[in-house]
């Protein structure tokens, strides 16, 4: 007998914290998509047992104290077993992290927001250093020297481009600015004015080339 939306949601049972937030499974959005056989691409080539409906199908290891903020998929019901703490999160990139758990793994505002956390935190990690004293080898961080030993061509290759890109942005940035005031804004051309004269004074003698060719 296959089991419904319904009956599955009813096997899942929410840890407290994460059920005040929740309510139940059957709010999160996607939840027993593929409980209906008939809506199985596959379905009926597969030879279909309802194992992936059945939960846990083998002992599942203690569970690793929680002693460190751990951030999970709103989808799971529970933490995993095992978690790594080395990096909790922290800071400016702790904050997007903790934004973009708040969203299923199916949307963009849970992958490009952890995204932007990773690049948050290596800014985060240099400044760190620099807090401490310690100055970064970013190019040795960064793998350069294993580069130039395996794979000179290329990183030879990418340094060149990058600086023909530089320069071109920075002749482009220049070439823009030459036709702008120092207050900003485009330099205008001086419009003619003619000179004022009082009524009844003679008119200016005329250029002595002024005739020439006429």
């Amino acid at each position: 007998m296959e089991k419904s939306v319904e009956d599955t949601a009813e096997d899942v049972t929410l840890p407290r914290s994460q059920a005040g937030r929740i309510g139940s499974v059957e709010q999160i959005k996607g939840w027993g998509v593929d409980a209906d056989p008939r809506n199985d691409p596959t379905y009926p080539m597969k030879r279909r047992n309802n194992g992936e409906h059945a939960g846990y199908s083998w002992p599942r290891p203690p569970q690793q104290p929680i002693d460190a903020e751990i951030l999970h998929s709103n989808e799971r019901p529970n933490v995993s077993a095992t978690f790594g703490t080395s990096t909790p999160p922290s800071g400016l990139s702790g904050m997007i992290r903790r934004a973009a758990f708040d969203y299923s793994e199916s949307s963009y505002g849970h992958w490009l927001p952890l995204m932007l956390a990773d690049r948050v935190g290596v800014v985060e990690g240099v400044l760190g250093d620099l807090a401490r004293g310690h100055v970064p080898n970013i190019p040795v961080e960064l793998g350069m020297r294993a580069e130039w030993k395996h794979n000179r061509k290329n990183l030879v290759t990418g340094i060149i481009l990058g600086a023909a890109l530089a320069s071109v942005a920075v002749a482009c940035l220049r070439g823009s600015r030459k036709g702008e005031r120092p207050g900003g804004g485009h330099a205008v051309a001086p419009r003619y004015r003619p000179e004022r004269r009082p009524p009844g004074a003679p008119l200016p003698p005329a250029p002595e080339d002024a005739y020439e060719g006429a």
